[in-house]
């Protein structure tokens, strides 16, 4: 019998940590949509808790960053801890929520684009995957733009995407790409920075 409880009290340890460790391992955008989603089931408790988690996240990625909006997104996260309270107490709208997080979602790919395009060629070769990942992050907040600077950051991302897709080609193509998709990356981050 002590031999059962014994493995049971093991086993639900390693349950604990791993939900933990899964939580350490969500990124930013993924605590921050949870807080969304919590916040129009009406989960007051989890909304906070996600997004204190994603706030922590969020200071953290940016801390951390070379890229040239940090400092933007150190802003956010400030304007994001201060709606924890309102969660709490569930006077945060979805609304609301879901604003603030599509202007971090922007800011978080733009950033990571920014950080990359600081590394040269070498920041941009055989990073296709990142790069198409923090540009659909650009696209995802763009709608909170509205009007022409959705449509032409919208338009940005799609030439940027096509052309990134070239730099996990070898040789002179790959070259190629870098160079077209430098100065299409360079326009999204520094449209995504006139706007935030």
């Amino acid at each position: 019998m002590k031999r059962f409880l014994f493995s049971l009290a093991a086993t639900l340890f390693l349950f604990a940590g791993a939900s933990s460790a899964i939580a350490q391992g969500l990124s930013v955008e993924s605590l921050l949509d949870k807080a969304v989603s919590l916040t129009q089931k009406g989960d007051k408790a989890g909304t906070a808790d996600a997004l204190t988690q994603g706030v922590s996240a969020l200071e953290k990625e940016a801390k951390s960053s070379n890229g040239s909006l940090k400092d933007k997104l150190l802003g956010k996260a400030g304007d994001l801890k201060s709606l924890i309270p309102l969660a709490s107490s569930g006077k945060l709208s979805g609304g609301v929520l879901g604003k603030a997080v599509n202007a971090v979602k922007m800011l978080i790919g733009a950033n990571r684009i920014s950080g990359l395009l600081g590394k040269g060629e070498s920041g941009l070769l055989g990073n296709a995957a990142s790069l198409t990942s923090s540009l659909g992050l650009v696209k995802a907040g763009s709608s909170i733009l509205g009007g022409s600077n959705e449509t032409k950051l919208n338009g940005l991302v799609g030439e940027a995407t096509k052309t990134v897709a070239g730099l996990d080609k070898k040789g002179p193509a790959a070259k190629l790409a870098a160079a077209a998709s430098s100065k299409q990356l360079g326009g999204v981050v520094s449209l995504v920075s006139s706007v935030l």
